[in-house]
């Protein structure tokens, strides 16, 4: 990554933002196959698509991440919500509704 400081012209901060852009869809698409997995993995172990203290544990995680990398926590963390709902959502195909405390 450039130091934001090293970009001289709006067009080149455009494309920094366009490949780190590019970037993070494709890290969500990993996520999106490693959440297909779980779909497969949970059945066997009876686990449901939605884990309560899980969801909890993954929010912590992010904002503490977040934190650390000086990125407002509570942006991360709505962020993480949305995504959290569509994977549930997602699995919740395979494996039906039900919830785990």
């Amino acid at each position: 990554m450039k130091d934001p400081r090293e970009i001289a012209s709006m067009a080149e901060l455009r494309a920094e933002i366009d490949a780190h852009d590019a970037k993070i869809v494709a890290m969500l698409a990993d996520r999106a196959r490693l959440i297909d997995r779980a779909a497969e993995l949970k059945p066997a172990e009876g686990m449901p698509a939605r884990i309560t203290a899980r969801v909890n544990a993954v929010l912590e995680n992010v904002r503490a991440e977040a934190q650390a990398r000086g990125l407002d926590p509570a942006l991360v963390e709505g962020i993480w919500r949305g995504l959290i709902e569509w994977s549930i959502a997602r699995e919740e195909k395979v494996l039906g509704k039900g919830e785990a405390e």
